[in-house]
């Protein structure tokens, strides 16, 4: 796994003129070498990939690094940088952009003289947002983890509990099952605060004659899944029933239809154009998607601002919403991957409309 995504990263430093790159991510860190520590960098030159770490790790990073050399750096890990890089006055050593902070570059400059220091964007992102068979199958369990949670927990909720206590009973449940945690802060946004687009869990007492969004998702083994689902309570205002079928014929439409090919501003008028003709295109404020895997948000998007092609490999979330204020709000969001001829699900929870 390791040699096959820094062959990659090699050959993509090759083509930008660079002699080595500097890889700070935690998360691309572990993409390029398996190694999980809290700690560590790794350095692609032209012949070499290490992980440098320090001392607490040195056990676990040779159990895991895939194929890097494995190095204890020095209390300041620049002077290890400068020795491993190629010798040489004209070096160009490629760093992340996106990832360091400006002291962190003055430091880097000072210290890896006179090698010069190269902004790099995404190098590694661009790598991530493909995924392979072995990703797909650990994104298929987090998006199963997210069904079985979605499954448990209807049989949870009742008036009376707070949306913190579904939230709790949620993360429990995740993490009993598998989860490292969840993919990040539940969205539990009931009544009046299903309006909220992020309505993270509050103190909120949920009650009679409501909705309430469920969006959440599973961190487990390194990737993670998002499922947003709406569910009713009791007899909730018959406006929100109109806006809830609207949505799903929405999401609906744009799963029977995103195809490789397509860019992001395309698949993201497929869900915004039927809404758009309901009336209800100002209260759909958000993109209708994003890229999904080590994180949360990944490349590519699926908005209005996006010229990015969508791609075999690729996994993305489709989630349009209708949000009126002081009413309440609807959601219902999948994650798929896309194939050579369209999509495949890779979350499988119901649709139906579900008052409990």
């Amino acid at each position: 796994m390791g040699n096959k995504r820094v062959s990659k990263l090699r050959k993509a430093l090759l083509d930008q003129g660079l002699d080595a790159i500097l890889i700070t991510s935690d998360i691309n860190r572990r993409y390029l070498s398996g190694f999980t520590g809290s700690s560590g960098y790794v350095l692609v030159t032209g012949d070499e990939a290490y992980l440098l770490t320090d001392f607490r790790y040195m056990t676990q990073a040779a159990d895991q690094s895939n194929g890097l050399k494995v190095v204890e750096h020095a209390s300041k890990f620049l002077d290890t940088v400068r020795e491993l890089l190629p010798a040489g006055n004209n070096v160009r050593i490629g760093f992340e952009q996106d990832q360091v902070a400006y002291s962190a570059y003055t430091a880097y400059a000072e210290a890896l003289k006179p090698a010069e220091l190269v902004p790099v964007s995404k190098a590694v992102e661009n790598l991530r947002t493909y995924k392979d068979e072995e990703e797909l199958a650990v994104m298929r369990r987090a998006g199963a983890l997210a069904d079985d949670t979605f499954r448990h927990i209807l049989n949870v909720i009742k008036p009376g509990m707070t949306e913190r206590d579904v939230d709790l009973e949620m993360e429990f449940y995740m993490r009993t099952h598998g989860a490292t945690s969840s993919s990040f802060d539940t969205i539990v946004a009931s009544g009046e605060r299903s309006s909220m687009p992020h309505g993270v869990a509050s103190s909120r007492v949920i009650k009679g004659n409501e909705f309430i969004t469920l969006d959440f998702g599973a961190l487990l083994d390194g990737y993670c899944s998002d499922l947003t689902r709406t569910i009713a309570l009791g007899s909730p205002d018959p406006k929100l029933k109109e806006i809830y079928d609207i949505v799903l014929e929405a999401q609906l439409h744009t799963l029977a239809n995103i195809k490789p090919g397509m860019t992001g501003r395309e698949c993201d008028a497929l869900a915004r154009d039927i809404i758009t003709r309901y009336g209800y295109g100002e209260q759909f404020g958000h993109s209708t998607g994003h890229g999904l895997g080590m994180e949360v948000h990944e490349w590519p998007r699926l908005s209005k601002l996006s010229d990015e092609i969508m791609e075999p490999g690729m996994v993305v979330t489709v989630e349009p919403g209708i949000y009126l204020p002081g009413l309440g709000g609807v959601r219902i969001e999948d994650d798929v991957v896309i194939t050579e001829s369209g999509i495949s699900l890779l979350t499988h929870s119901s649709k139906e409309y579900t008052i409990l």
